[in-house]
């Protein structure tokens, strides 16, 4: 036991700190950082997310996750300004706060590391409800009313929402199953997975570079 905890957490822990010395000993800048985080965001992790909804269950059952994990956002999201109104928070940020959960920049990240025998498509599943409430309701309440136009715009520039639709056309419409036989969906599979490798260890690095404990209020 002990073992399998090990080789599950030391690889995510490794990074973090591999992150924490390329900052200690500027190894990498701020703008190298960047640049790994563009990376991660608009190339290797679009290939996860395209491998993950192209080979994603999408029976009614199935869908039942991401409808559950779309309502619990708005519930957060309404939670969140009851709790500003309650506690006087000022900010009118404060509510976003409360909604939601990180999947793109580290979800995928360690559920590749803490489950490597499983399929990222169990994760892209529930991922799909809270992706769908960020581009719609989240990000239209933040940016404000009379926004729709950029929203659509900017939602549509994101290679993370154009991994996803077009993975779920693949999986939808059975084109990704029918490619099997003739070993093309095969060749698909090792090209994303080939791009998708280094994701995990990108994000943990760039997390662990950002990572300053001593302004921790401990």
């Amino acid at each position: 036991m002990l073992i399998h905890v090990l080789s599950t957490a030391l690889p995510v822990f490794l990074a973090l700190f591999l992150g924490l010395i390329c900052r200690r000993k500027a190894i990498l800048t701020r703008d190298g950082i960047a640049a790994l985080k563009k990376v991660a965001v608009d190339i290797t992790l679009p290939a996860v997310l395209f491998s993950a909804f192209a080979s994603a269950e999408y029976t009614p059952k199935k869908m039942l996750i991401p409808l559950a994990v779309f309502l619990l956002c708005v519930v957060a999201l309404l939670l969140g300004f009851l709790l500003k109104r309650l506690l006087g928070q000022k900010s009118r940020l404060s509510p976003y706060l409360m909604t939601g959960f990180e999947a793109g920049m580290l979800g995928y990240g360690l559920f590749a590391l803490l489950y490597p025998g499983e399929s990222s498509s169990a994760f892209a599943v529930t991922d799909l409800g809270q992706v769908l409430f960020v581009f719609t309701v989240y990000k239209g309440l933040l940016m404000g009313k009379g926004k729709a136009r950029e929203l659509i715009r900017d939602a549509f520039s994101s290679p993370v929402l154009w991994a996803i639709i077009v993975g779920m056309v693949f999986g939808i419409t059975g084109l990704y199953d029918a490619l099997k036989p003739s070993g093309v969906a095969g060749i698909i599979d090792s090209a994303a997975s080939f791009v998708a490798a280094p994701t995990s260890c990108l994000i943990l690095i760039t997390i662990g570079y950002d990572l300053t404990l001593k302004d921790v209020p401990w």
